[in-house]
């Protein structure tokens, strides 16, 4: 069995508070991105057997985790599983989280789907905070830690250019930043669900709104170089994903991603061209 496990996109965040559990409480519209993606392989065998075609994987990583979760609740103990890296790490993409979350759909379909998506997404929870919505995929609300979902109608076809820069994020610190500072500006999401009702694309770029971004470009101003070469080029939108480090922009024509891409590549080498979902 082959299943993608898609990159995401934060198209808005904000972070709301912090909660009686030590966790922040996050209100984000998330959205899948095609052709950033890691590859999930899956065998049936007599004992669980995780490997990846990178070094340097701790042995107790998410897509174990995620199996070792889908068995004890199933009561199946078996699979090989074979993951092929390529969504960038500790960019704001969700690569691992993708990772748990194709792992548990393919266990899942393996043994005949006796849990439902809902069913999969609580599992998720367990996890990690963006486990759930990549069992979901597509478009979403996403609020407390990432437990409540809510489907929304997909961005209209246009094109994604995500860059991913050599220097990663603390997500710690950068929450610890995020609490002692005032957050100057939060996305309108209500805003933002008519735009994405309307499949207006154009509605939906005026909107687009992350807080870690000024906190995060305050520390690394090459973030500004990045996104200059994206409102050079036709971007009509562009923003960091989630904690960052990987910023993205929205074009509506191919031949304006391929120009960007093209003019990134001479200082990042991980820049990608993807689609919604």
């Amino acid at each position: 069995m082959k299943l993608l496990a898609p990159a995401k996109v934060n198209i808005a965040l904000s972070v709301e508070g912090k909660r009686e559990d030590s966790y922040h409480e996050l209100c984000t519209l998330m959205h899948t991105v095609d052709d950033l993606c890691d590859v999930v392989y899956m065998e049936s065998a007599d004992t669980l057997s995780v490997g990846f075609d990178i070094s340097g994987m701790p042995s107790e990583n998410t897509v174990t985790r995620a199996a070792k979760a889908y068995m004890r609740e199933s009561g199946s103990y078996a699979a090989d599983i074979r993951v092929l890296k390529r969504i960038p790490a500790e960019a704001g993409l969700g690569g691992g989280s993708a990772d748990a979350a194709a792992v548990l759909r393919a266990l899942n379909r393996n043994y005949g789907n006796p849990l439902s998506t809902p069913a999969l997404c609580e599992l998720g929870a367990q996890l990690g905070s963006d486990v759930p919505f990549c069992v979901l995929c597509g478009t979403a609300m996403v609020e407390g830690r990432g437990e409540r979902l809510r489907k929304l109608p997909d961005i209209p076809d246009c094109f994604f250019v995500v860059c991913k820069p050599d220097f990663s994020v603390s997500t710690p610190e950068l929450y610890q930043k995020l609490d002692m500072d005032a957050i100057a500006h939060r996305p309108d999401n209500q805003a933002m669900e008519s735009a994405l009702l309307a499949a207006d694309l154009q509605k939906i770029a005026d909107n687009i709104w992350n807080v870690f971004d000024p906190v995060v470009t305050k520390d690394h101003l090459e973030l500004n170089y990045i996104k200059s070469i994206f409102h050079s080029y036709g971007a009509i939108a562009y923003q960091m994903t989630g904690s960052g480090s990987a910023v993205y922009c929205i074009v509506t024509e191919f031949e304006h991603a391929a120009v960007i891409c093209n003019m990134l590549k001479e200082n990042y080498p991980q820049v990608f061209i993807a689609k919604p979902v």
